[in-house]
């Protein structure tokens, strides 16, 4: 059985460390993710008390060992941006296609207001999960580089 516990500051890492969780993360999304440093200013801003920020993070165990992970932030934006983003979620590669995905996300919903979106390429294979779920694709983005 999956074990899904939320982490809403520092001080909830007690399974595993701040450490080992942006390591998982780094490592089990692969060519999809971030560098460990983002992985960390994301986390930063999820246990943030300002205003306009804050969010959570998910961490999934099956049989003691993490298997999921997942960041969601808040955006500050709620009236003309959806309200939540989920900013990262993976899970191990050995253990894919046993519903954990789908497990966390839907946990996460349990946890949040208002509207939630997600970025994700559309060669990324999660997107599938993701469609079942319910997520829908609204716009494309778009980006400039301003250097």
């Amino acid at each position: 059985m999956l074990t899904i516990k939320r982490i809403n500051k520092e001080e909830d890492f007690k399974s595993i460390t701040r450490e080992e969780f942006i390591d998982f993360l780094f490592t089990h999304l692969g060519r999809f993710g971030d560098p460990k440093k983002d992985i960390n200013k994301c986390l930063d801003y999820a246990f943030s008390e300002k205003e306009c920020e804050g969010g959570f993070a998910l961490a999934a165990f099956y049989e003691g060992k993490l298997v999921g992970a997942q960041i969601m932030n808040k955006t500050g934006m709620g009236d003309y941006i959806p309200d939540w983003i989920l900013v990262y979620v993976a899970v191990d590669a050995s253990y894919r296609g046993k519903g954990f995905g789908g497990q966390i996300i839907k946990e996460s919903f349990k946890h949040c207001d208002g509207r939630i979106k997600l970025h994700v390429e559309y060669d990324n294979p999660a997107k599938r999960l993701y469609e079942r779920i319910g997520f829908t694709s609204k716009y494309a983005e778009m980006r400039f580089e301003n250097k």
